[in-house]
């Protein structure tokens, strides 16, 4: 197995996650902020506008999100705009009706990144991007990134229906 199919494989158990979470959810959990803490809904957009995002500054590419994703999903938030930040009435403010959507636009997101994968070599991996950090950070480390923060997100989100619905994703 070669570096791009890892980084494939990882990032094609996100939209898996995220779709295990959102089957059947009602419009009630998908928006519970239980304990105050974020709400399913924004943390599942949040893990795509930010691998959406920042696979866009990567690749010098178009976002996913300029394709009409903020119309369709709802939510009035700019290119730029990922939830880093939100209070918690921002995240309630985050109302999105059609999960499946959601469930779309992070399944989108995350076919740019592989198909960007797919594009790079082994020595494009090892590239620095970031001098801001000690140690710089390479192309591959931020695509490793991208996919575990995304990752996290859904986890968070798969924890937060089991505290609204005592529900279990069932592996």
């Amino acid at each position: 197995m070669n570096v791009a199919d890892i980084l494939t494989d990882a990032a094609s158990r996100v939209p898996a996650q995220a779709a295990s979470v959102l089957a059947g959810i009602s419009q009630e959990t998908l928006h519970a902020m239980p304990n105050g803490a974020n709400s399913i809904a924004w943390l599942i957009w949040h893990a795509a506008r930010q691998l959406d995002l920042q696979l866009a500054d990567l690749t010098s590419q178009p976002q996913v999100w300029e394709d009409g994703w903020s119309e369709r999903l709802g939510v009035p938030r700019g290119s730029k705009e990922i939830g880093f930040g939100d209070g918690p009435a921002d995240v309630e403010a985050l109302r999105i009706a059609d999960p499946e959507a959601l469930e779309a636009y992070l399944k989108e997101a995350v076919d740019a990144y592989v198909a960007y994968v797919r594009t790079l070599s082994e020595t494009d991996l090892d590239v620095v991007i970031d001098t801001s950090w000690d140690p710089h950070v390479t192309r591959g480390v931020r695509l490793v990134s991208l996919v575990d923060d995304a990752t996290v997100h859904l986890g968070q989100a798969a924890y937060a229906r089991g505290v609204v619905e005592h529900w279990s994703i069932g592996f």
